[in-house]
C-alpha cells in the first residue's frame, strides 16, 4: 500500500510491522525509528506521537479506498457504493489484520486514548460519503456521517475476527447496519421536513398577525386592471 518509501511512509510500515507481533503499548518510537531505519529526529520532523503515525494509515487507507472504488451506475444506490468503498477498505485492511487487532485491543482498555480517534473516523466516513456521491450538507449531512460511523465501527469488530474467506459475518453485519442507518435516516428527513413547514407556516402567521392594521403588505403591487 505505501508504494513510496519515504521517511513518513517507512515509519508508518514500521510502526504496523512491530503491531503485528507486539503489544502496542510496549513499542516505544525509538522501537520504530529502528525498525524504519529512521533517527528519532527523523520520526519527530514526520510526526507528533504514536498516535499519529496511526492517523498516517487512516489517511492513506481512505486515499486508497477513493483510489480503488468506481463510480456507481445509475441503477446503483448511495447504500450499494458505500457497501462497496467499505468492503473495499477491508481488503486493503487485510494485511494488516493481526496489527489492527492489537492496536484495537490496546485503545478498548484506554476510551480516553481512543477518543482521539474519533475525529480522523469521522472524516474517513466523510470521505467515503462523498464517494458515492451522499448530501453531505445540513443535519442530515452530520447525522450520515455519525451514522455511518457508527455502521462502519461494528463492521470493523466483526471483520477483525472473521477469518472466512468471503467475509459473510462482515457482509450481513456491515449491510444490516447501512439498512437500519438508512431507515433511521429517512424518518429523521420527514420529521426535519414536517418541522420546517410547521416553523415557516408559524413565521408566516406572526408576520400577519404583527403588521398593523392597513400597512400594506411588503410584498409585491398588484397589477393594474386593463
Amino acid at each position: 500500500m505505501f508504494e513510496e518509501f519515504s521517511r513518513r511512509n517507512r515509519a508508518v510500515i514500521a510502526a504496523m510491522s512491530l503491531a503485528a507481533t507486539r503489544d502496542w503499548g510496549e513499542i516505544s518510537l525509538a522501537d520504530i525509528a529502528q525498525e524504519g531505519n529512521l533517527s528519532l529526529a527523523d520520526l519527530r520532523r514526520e510526526f507528533v506521537c504514536k498516535n499519529d503515525l496511526l492517523r498516517a494509515f487512516q489517511a492513506e487507507v481512505d486515499a486508497q479506498v477513493l483510489a480503488r472504488v468506481k463510480p456507481g451506475g445509475a441503477e446503483d444506490t448511495v447504500r450499494d457504493q458505500v457497501f462497496e468503498a467499505v468492503m473495499t477498505r477491508f481488503e486493503i485492511l487485510a494485511p494488516y489484520k493481526e496489527a489492527l487487532k492489537r492496536i484495537t485491543q490496546y485503545l478498548r482498555c484506554r476510551p480516553g486514548e481512543a477518543s482521539m480517534f474519533v475525529c480522523s473516523r469521522l472524516i474517513s466516513q466523510y470521505w467515503t460519503l462523498s464517494s458515492a456521491g451522499a448530501k453531505l450538507e445540513g443535519p442530515t449531512g452530520l447525522a450520515r456521517v455519525a451514522g455511518l460511523s457508527a455502521v462502519y465501527g461494528k463492521a470493523f469488530s466483526v471483520w477483525l475476527e472473521d477469518d472466512s474467506p468471503s467475509l459473510d459475518k462482515t457482509m450481513a453485519t456491515l449491510d444490516r447496519g447501512l439498512k437500519n442507518g438508512e431507515r433511521a435516516l429517512q424518518n429523521m428527513e420527514k420529521v426535519c421536513g414536517t418541522v420546517c413547514g410547521f416553523l415557516r407556516e408559524f413565521r408566516r402567521s406572526f408576520r400577519q398577525k404583527s403588521r398593523p392594521d392597513g400597512e400594506p403588505s411588503s410584498g409585491p403591487a398588484p397589477a393594474p386592471s386593463v
